[in-house]
């Protein structure tokens, strides 16, 4: 090879690696701008997920119901389905609607009418009843409602079919229920009668701010006929240190190891708060009248009628008891 060959090919190999090298060095130069970009992407794509994760846990709006019923008159709602329950009760659940519910204050009830039976006035007869549902509860208004083979309303509720229609009034305002009125409130109830008390019991228990004390004692013939027993022993286990109930059975099985009997004057000492806690203690009765009467002495209507019976022995006054 030539001298004058070989420098030929040395120069254009330098330039060659020149070359190269320059082109390299453009190439890693120009990729910041792409690692800016990609930065920017996974920024935004974090705050997007932030944002949404944000949106997402935010609760959402609580739905505005509105109450189908009227306190001045009777209004159909239709049967959705019976649950039967025991021998002589079942649940009746009635269709209120989407975006509907009673929105009954607690304590409160509504009177359920039928035009099949009439009373000495000849009017259709209409009785109080309170529901088991609870005020808010979305579309559905529920009863547990017991058959007496005298009492033409039940007769006529229980035979009802889904479907059917059932007219009803309400609400029917009866205490005017606060929140923490009272530091202990007990609650002596019989047979269907409980349904006020289980009203009052199921609103004041799921609140958070509540810190009054309840004390259930409730009634029966029969074991079978204690209706609401898994809820409120739910309601027990629950809030074990604002709730406890008493079953008391006139009628008990050889295995029954609660009261039995009546409800007597001893039974209500040691299981309801005494009369001196004065204003800070309430007392609450519902049940068959001849229970009320032996209690608290005979309503007198929708009135309360004479304040008599085992609480007054006791020293309670008519201001610590109220009788549905």
């Amino acid at each position: 090879m030539t001298f004058i060959r070989a420098a030929t090919l040395a120069r254009l190999a330098a330039a060659s690696n020149k070359l190269y090298s320059t082109q390299a060095a453009t190439v890693q130069k120009s990729s910041l701008p792409l690692y800016l970009f990609g930065a920017a992407v996974a920024s935004a794509g974090a705050y997007g997920y932030f944002t949404y994760a944000s949106k997402a846990e935010e609760p959402k709006p609580k739905k505005v119901l509105t109450s189908p019923l009227d306190p001045k008159d009777f209004i159909d709602i239709t049967l959705k389905r019976v649950e039967p329950y025991n021998h002589n009760t079942s649940k009746f659940v009635f269709d209120l609607g989407d975006g509907k519910a009673s929105l009954l204050p607690v304590t409160s009830c509504v009177l359920l009418k039928t035009d099949s039976f009439t009373d000495a006035n000849g009017k259709p007869m209409a009785r109080p009843y309170t529901p088991i549902s609870a005020s808010d509860l979305e579309g559905e208004l529920t009863f547990i409602i017991k058959k007496y083979e005298t009492g033409n309303v039940s007769k006529y509720i229980h035979s009802l079919k889904p479907g059917d229609k059932l007219a009803v009034k309400g609400p029917m305002p009866k205490w005017p229920w606060k929140m923490n009125e009272f530091d202990e409130v007990g609650l002596i109830g019989g047979g269907s009668g409980i349904a006020p008390l289980y009203q009052v019991l199921q609103h004041a228990l799921a609140d958070e701010t509540n810190k009054t004390k309840f004390k259930l004692v409730f009634a029966n013939v029969t074991e079978a006929d204690i209706l609401l027993r898994e809820e409120f022993d739910t309601m027990k286990k629950k809030y074990p240190n604002n709730f406890d109930v008493v079953y008391v059975l006139d009628k008990p099985p050889a295995n029954w190891d609660g009261p039995s009997g009546y409800v007597t004057a001893d039974l209500i000492k040691q299981h309801i708060a005494p009369p001196s806690l004065g204003e800070k203690v309430k007392v609450f009765v519902c049940g068959p009248p001849p229970q009320v009467l032996a209690l608290a002495g005979k309503k007198a209507g929708p009135k309360q009628g004479e304040f008599s019976g085992i609480l007054k022995e006791l020293g309670y006054t008519a201001d610590q008891v109220f009788k549905f």
